[in-house]
C-alpha cells in the first residue's frame, strides 16, 4: 500500500504485507527516511494503507483485509494518530473489525473519504470486483457488517489476473478516485464510485514503467500521482514511479 502523508508534506507512508507491524516512510524519491514500530496491531495480511481524517485530525488507517483463499472470517482496519516524526513507535488508537455481506473476499484497496468514511474494494479473484461501505459510525466494540455499493463491475468474474485491483486512492481536491492494477491505473469521477456507478472516465496503461509487481498507488499535490511496486524474483527491487496528469471533468 501507499498513502500522501499529511503532517509531512512530500512524504508517504507503505508497509509489508508479513512480519511485524511497520509502517515507511518514504521521499519522493522512494527512500526510507523513517520507520514507526506499531503497538497494538498484528499482521495477517497488511494491503493497504491510507490517510485520512479523525477524530484527533490526520490518523493513518491501516487495512488488513487480504484474503487470498477468500476464508477469513473478519477484516481489520487499524486506525492510528499520524505522527509530526517518523520514527520510533506509536499505539493503535482504534480497531476497526467488519465483515461482508456475502461472504468472504480477497481485497487489497481501502479509499478514506474527506469525511472519514472508509470503503473497501474488492481485488476480483474468487468474484467481481465490488465495493463495500462502512458505517457512517465505526465502532471499535464491535464487528461492524459492510454494504455494498451498488453492483459489482462488470469486466469479467471474476477479474482477468493482470485487472484485478491492488491499491485505491481519492484525490486531495475530492474529485476523483484512481484504481490500480498491475496494467493500468483506472480514473473515476468521485462523485460517481462512491455512488457505486463504475462508469469509466480513463485509464492509463502502466505497461512501460516496468514494475516487477504492481501493488500500490496514490494521489500528491501538483496533479502527480506515485505507484509502488513489490520486489519481484531473485530479490529484484520494487519500483518507485511517479506520473503527471491532468484530469478535467
Amino acid at each position: 500500500g501507499l498513502a500522501a502523508s499529511r503532517t509531512t508534506p512530500g512524504r508517504f507512508w507503505s508497509h509489508n504485507d508479513s512480519g511485524d507491524p511497520v509502517l515507511f516512510l518514504l521521499d519522493s524519491s522512494g527512500r526510507v527516511t523513517g520507520r514507526l514500530n506499531i503497538s497494538g496491531a498484528t499482521v495477517e495480511d497488511w494491503e493497504a494503507v491510507a490517510v485520512g481524517p479523525c477524530p484527533s485530525g490526520s490518523c493513518i488507517y491501516v487495512a488488513d483485509i487480504g484474503d487470498n483463499d477468500a476464508k477469513r472470517k473478519q477484516v481489520t482496519v487499524y486506525r492510528i494518530a499520524e505522527p509530526a516524526e517518523a520514527s520510533g513507535s506509536a499505539k493503535v488508537a482504534d480497531v476497526f473489525h467488519a465483515t461482508y455481506p456475502d461472504g468472504s473476499h480477497d481485497a487489497e484497496a481501502l479509499l478514506v473519504t474527506p469525511e472519514g468514511r472508509l470503503l473497501i474494494v474488492t481485488k476480483g479473484e474468487s468474484g467481481p470486483v465490488s465495493l463495500y461501505r462502512f458505517p457512517t459510525e465505526l465502532r471499535g466494540t464491535t464487528t461492524m457488517r459492510l454494504e455494498r455499493v451498488g453492483g459489482p463491475r462488470k469486466t469479467g468474474s471474476p477479474a482477468e489476473k493482470g485487472d484485478r485491483i491492488t491499491d485505491g486512492a481519492i484525490s486531495p481536491d475530492r474529485n476523483w478516485i484512481v484504481l490500480r492494477s498491475r496494467q493500468a491505473l483506472t480514473f473515476y469521477r468521485a462523485a460517481d464510485l462512491l455512488a457505486g456507478n463504475w462508469r469509466e472516465f480513463g485509464r492509463v496503461t502502466l505497461a512501460g514503467i516496468g514494475e516487477p509487481q504492481g501493488e500500490g498507488v496514490t494521489f500528491a499535490a501538483n496533479d502527480a500521482v506515485y505507484l509502488m511496486s513489490e520486489g519481484g524474483s531473485k530479490k529484484q527491487p520494487g519500483a518507485f514511479a511517479r506520473l503527471t496528469c491532468t484530469l478535467k471533468p
